[in-house]
């Protein structure tokens, strides 16, 4: 991001801090060098009329003695001594006490203030150069380039693409079924020739609404994760919740119900024979295959469906297309 506006703040800030702890030092010694300077020209040149006007004041004190001068000439050169010495004592005073407690104490207070602002800005530049708190790769960038990006909102998206994770939803019927550790296979319409595996983390621990499907949620750990499964993408899962070897079975699409009775159309001669078979209580029967345990055997043809809008039926004559 461009930084120059967060570095003006930060070279301002700290300019700010350097002038305050500059009029806090010079108030700790008495003013600027300029102005001590100054101050010390004034005592020397107070202390030399100091030094002036005493020597008048002997003088006319002698001539007076000697009746060379009157009384006021004295006088006068009195008072031009004791004046010369007040502006001497108030010289010093304003080099030793020209700043008091109350006005040190405001300078403090502006120095923490500007040091306060030094320390803000330094962070909002330090915001400017944004790192990512782990390895990954960049799978979206939400904003461009002079976009103006409001805080908390994201600039990049990133993700470890070897450690994912999937959130699938079951339907109601089907969530009893799932369990932790369940085999899955997940496939992804982008990427059709591409199979990933993972398992079950996370059976559904409860029923929720999504769109108008009652489903459970469940959480799903991808185990071959290569780095081309990409977050924030629709994808296909299929948990395997049984598994039976060397047992026969049909498409789901074939097997059909009429009450307590299911059946498939067997295919003899071009011609559909209604035959019934048996599916036993702990038969493995999913979206997709039916276990069949009896009235069927291996190499029977079956129709799965009519090419025309016709129901399929008894005794039908058809022409077989596989």
């Amino acid at each position: 991001m461009d930084s120059a506006d967060a570095a003006n703040r930060v070279a301002a800030a700290r300019a700010g801090l350097e002038g305050a702890e500059t009029a806090l030092m010079n108030m700790q010694h008495g003013g600027t060098q300029d102005e001590r300077l100054s101050e010390q020209a004034d005592l020397t040149s107070a202390q030399n009329q100091v030094q002036q006007a005493q020597a008048t004041l002997a003088t006319d004190q002698k001539l007076l003695a000697e009746g060379a001068a009157s009384p006021n000439e004295v006088a006068l050169a009195q008072q031009q001594l004791t004046n010369a010495q007040n502006r001497v004592a108030q010289i010093q005073k304003r080099i030793h006490d020209r700043f008091g407690t109350i006005d040190l104490s405001n300078q403090r207070a502006q120095v923490a203030q500007a040091r306060a602002n030094l320390s803000a800005a330094q962070s909002g530049y330090a915001n400017v150069d944004v790192h990512a708190p782990f390895a990954g790769n960049v799978y979206s960038l939400p904003v461009a380039q002079y976009d103006f990006v409001q805080s908390g909102q994201p600039l990049i998206n990133i993700a470890d693409l070897t450690k994912l994770q999937i959130r699938a939803y079951f339907d109601e019927p089907e969530i009893g079924k799932l369990a932790a550790g369940q085999p899955v296979t997940i496939t992804w319409e982008a990427k059709p020739n591409l199979v990933w595996h993972g398992h079950v983390q996370q059976a559904p621990t409860t029923v929720i609404t999504y769109g108008t499907r009652n489903v459970g949620e469940c959480l799903i750990t991808v185990d071959d994760a290569r780095g081309d499964l990409l977050p924030n993408t629709n994808v296909t899962v299929r948990v395997t919740t049984a598994q039976r070897n060397n047992v026969l079975s049909v498409p789901r699409e074939a097997l059909h119900t009429e009450g307590s009775v299911n059946f498939v159309y067997k295919i003899v001669n071009n011609k559909l024979v209604r035959t019934p078979v048996e599916i036993a209580p702990n038969a493995v029967v999913n979206l997709t295959r039916a276990e069949i345990t009896s009235g069927l055997n291996e190499g029977d043809l079956i129709a799965l469906g009519a090419t025309s809008e016709a129901d399929l039926s008894d005794g039908m004559k058809v022409q077989v297309v596989q």
